[in-house]
């Protein structure tokens, strides 16, 4: 198969959904808004420097899902895509998700941001394969703890090498990042894109000869 690969933050929507989950259980009184934005911009900051842990953070962004009921956090998530991703989503991202699909490629968003958030953004995409960080489940209910490997920095090559397992063999492969967290698994592909990237991504893209696009 020819496989397309997107990172999802960034790349094709214009914001970080993390941070905006964040922003969304504050806006509406859900959390210690304080609290929980001063955690937010402290790990934001970690990860654009590349120093962030993250088992610290998920221990940190999986604790809301434990702490209230499953249903209620569907409910929330359902007004967060409308409010905070919907309006986001790059026309010129969708475009291009298009143009792989139109092809015939196999599409794949990979991303660091836990499942229960990105999983109907991806649907939002209609992209089917979605490789993300797993909170576990017990039970039909969220323990606040990661399952298996975080799909981070060398850990989306870990993850992506595991999907692969039960997927035909790739012929040809394209990854979409805007971070130089990525650049693990741009290494890993034949067409390497840098979209709308960090400073330190830039000077890889340059230094590889990798392409360099902007969706905005």
């Amino acid at each position: 198969m020819k496989l397309a690969i997107f990172d999802l933050d960034n790349t094709l929507i214009a914001g970080d959904s993390d941070c905006l989950w964040g922003e969304f259980l504050s806006e509406q009184g859900y959390v210690d808004s304080e609290a929980y934005q001063a955690g937010h911009e402290r790990f934001y900051q970690e990860y654009v420097e590349g120093t962030m842990d993250i088992h610290e953070f998920l221990q940190f962004q999986l604790k809301v899902l434990a702490d209230n009921d499953r249903k209620i956090l569907e409910e929330w998530r359902k007004s967060y895509i409308e409010k905070k991703i919907n309006p986001l989503m790059l026309p010129k991202a969708i475009e291009l998700i298009d143009d792989h699909r139109q092809q015939g490629h196999e599409l794949l968003i990979i991303t660091a941001t836990n499942r229960f958030i990105t999983e109907p953004i991806a649907k939002e995409f209609n992209i089917d394969n979605l490789i993300a960080c797993e909170p576990e489940l017990i039970d039909g209910q969220y323990t606040g703890k990661v399952a298996g490997t975080p799909s981070y920095a060398e850990g989306k090559v870990t993850r992506l090498n595991e999907w692969l397992e039960n997927h035909e063999q790739v012929e040809e492969s394209w990854f979409y990042s805007d971070s130089h967290n990525d650049i693990p698994l741009l290494k890993e592909v034949e067409h390497a894109i840098a979209v709308d990237g960090d400073e330190t991504l830039i000077t890889e893209a340059k230094k590889q000869n990798w392409s360099i696009i902007s969706l905005r």
